[in-house]
């Protein structure tokens, strides 16, 4: 689940970018969709992701990492599941807000979470917006970290984040 959700936070984050600058039109329609529909996903995998967490705790750190470090990943974590849930939270609000209906994956219409509001439309636009930037500079660390481990640490703490090729094999299934 790590790296489907990574993907589709590329892929999110693409179009968050991309369809902004666009002139109104069916392409850019498409794309806010396609948006959305990849918000509400990250949302309902990472409520997956925490459940299965929850029977399922997370492998000990090497006990060679420092305290501070494991606390610092521990915050890192909690901030990022936080994030995960907080950003597609906050592009629903918006979207009610805007009065526009979110319509995941163009079958099942979401309720609006808030009535129409300019006003508060744009408090959320800039919030789901912050929140954003605040993912991208977190998930940067993120990244540094475990090329540092694996880089200079060389603790194995990477290689237990990358898919496993017995994963990808088959019979596996």
């Amino acid at each position: 689940m790590h790296w489907l959700t990574a993907l589709l936070l590329v892929a999110g984050a693409t179009l968050g970018l991309s369809m902004v600058e666009l002139p109104l039109s069916r392409q850019k329609l498409q794309w806010y969709a396609w948006h959305k529909w990849i918000g509400i996903t990250i949302f309902l995998l990472t409520c997956a992701r925490l459940a299965w967490r929850m029977g399922h705790p997370a492998p000990g750190q090497p006990e060679s990492i420092p305290g501070w470090q494991r606390s610092a990943a521990w915050i890192a974590h909690a901030a990022l599941y936080a994030l995960l849930l907080l950003i597609p939270l906050s592009g629903w609000l918006y979207s009610s807000a805007a009065g526009v209906q979110v319509v995941y994956l163009g079958l099942f219409p979401l309720p609006d979470l808030v009535a129409k509001d300019k006003a508060l439309a744009d408090v959320l636009r800039a919030t789901h917006v912050a929140l954003n930037f605040t993912l991208l500079c977190l998930v940067c660390v993120h990244s540094a970290a475990a090329l540092w481990h694996h880089f200079v640490d060389r603790d194995g703490v990477l290689k237990r984040m990358l898919p496993r090729p017995s994963i990808l094999r088959a019979k596996d299934f």
